[in-house]
């Protein structure tokens, strides 16, 4: 597979924010609330959500954004 593809956006912008958001929830876990180191698993969503693209999607050939209408 190709890296490029790997970056490829496949996240709608629903799906974006709720990663954003869940993220943030649960890093903040970390400093607040239980305190607990689990809570930098939020890194994960966080970063694909500010990326735009999911690796885990684009292995399972799923999308949640609307496909771009290729020129030519």
């Amino acid at each position: 597979m190709h890296p490029m593809k790997l970056l490829q956006r496949n996240e709608g912008s629903l799906d974006r924010f709720l990663r954003v958001v869940v993220g943030a929830a649960l890093i903040a876990i970390v400093f607040v609330g239980p305190k607990t180191p689990w809570g930098w698993i939020g890194v994960v969503p966080l970063l694909t959500g500010l990326i735009g693209s999911c690796p885990i999607y684009t292995l399972f050939g799923l999308r949640t954004c609307p496909l771009q209408k290729s020129e030519g």
